[in-house]
């Protein structure tokens, strides 16, 4: 028995949307919604329609520019690769910039990033404020991915979309209180990055709210570009310390998996002398020993809506800006009771 002949019909019944709709999609003709061509798109290979589409010509440069290559890290990687099929999906070719620290003090761009030829920008990674607040001034359409600590409170041209921070890192130190813990540390450079800052206010809303103080002694607060991956650095930090604490909020699980081992190597054991927390939700922190309590952050979901929010701004560039929080999870392991 032959196999139905998909038709534009097909597609439209399937999606609930006209014919005229998607013969538009199909024909180059008329403007559509990207969510409703991404959409017609994807039920059109479901079904098997084979007409091909009438190649389009790119619309133009999507410039990303980070700090660090972004696929040595569990976000990055994630992120990357899912904002990458989604802006392309909506017609953009995107272009990676690794900025570096003497661009960053200077505040000037990459010498082959072509502004003419760039029609948006995405940050990520990045947290010098002045070098944000130079983009910002560029009047391209820019999506930031996080920003420099406090950026809330300030008034900058752009959108951003970052995970949430304050209401999982309140529940990882919450659950160590109700497990006995009274003397919490917190680890991390507080004024590294929006996120680490809100999980530092998280931190010090639980303390509060269970009537506990902050004790900055038994906190490990350096700058972000000290040997927090050092052991010997870390031994040092704690033997400083008066008496370790019966537990540690982490700013993320690298933070955190390094620090066990050096609790390990002064013979504290996890998490009965000391629980610790991180944030991120890596892989690592789930094969660590013993597994690591953390945040799961949904970073494929928020390379998606990156792309979204971008593609919405280059084509409605009035649209007042947006601050998107996406929402975190909170992960058991054992290294807190």
């Amino acid at each position: 028995m032959a196999l139905k002949r998909i038709t534009m019909q097909d597609i439209a019944d399937a999606c609930g949307l006209s014919r005229n709709t998607v013969s538009k999609i199909f024909n180059g003709r008329g403007s559509v919604p990207e969510a409703t061509r991404s959409l017609v798109l994807s039920k059109a290979r479901e079904l098997g329609y084979s007409q091909a589409l009438r190649p389009e010509p790119p619309r133009g440069s999507i410039a990303l520019l980070t700090r660090h290559k972004l696929l040595s890290h569990n976000f990055g990687a994630f992120f990357i690769t899912s904002f990458t099929d989604q802006i392309c999906r909506f017609g953009y070719n995107i272009r990676m910039f690794e900025i570096s620290d003497g661009e960053i003090a200077a505040g000037l761009l990459p010498s082959h990033l072509d502004l003419k030829q760039t029609v948006g920008i995405l940050c990520i990674e990045l947290f010098d404020r002045a070098y944000l607040e130079m983009v910002c001034g560029l009047g391209k359409p820019t999506v930031f991915v996080d920003g420099f600590a406090r950026a809330g409170r300030s008034l900058l041209c752009c959108d951003l979309i970052t995970m949430e921070n304050f209401a999982s890192e309140t529940q990882l130190v919450r659950r160590m209180i109700d497990a006995g813990a009274r003397r919490i540390g917190f680890v991390g450079d507080i004024a590294h990055c929006n996120s680490f800052y809100e999980r530092w206010a998280g931190y010090c809303s639980a303390l509060g709210d269970a009537g506990l103080t902050v004790d900055r002694r038994l906190c490990i607060l350096e700058k972000d570009s000290e040997s927090y991956g050092n052991t010997a650095w870390l031994l040092e930090r704690l033997s400083a310390m008066p008496g370790i604490p019966d537990g540690f909020a982490c700013a993320n699980d690298y933070l955190a998996i390094h620090l066990m081992s050096a609790l390990k190597q002064l013979g504290f054991s996890v998490p009965d002398d000391v629980m610790l927390t991180g944030f991120d939700g890596s892989l690592e922190a789930s094969v660590v020993e013993p597994s690591l309590s953390t945040a799961r952050i949904p970073s494929s979901e928020i390379g998606r809506l990156a792309a979204s929010l971008l593609a919405e701004r280059i084509r409605s560039p009035e649209l007042p800006f947006r601050w998107t929080y996406v929402q975190t999870t909170p992960v058991w392991g054992k290294s807190t009771k």
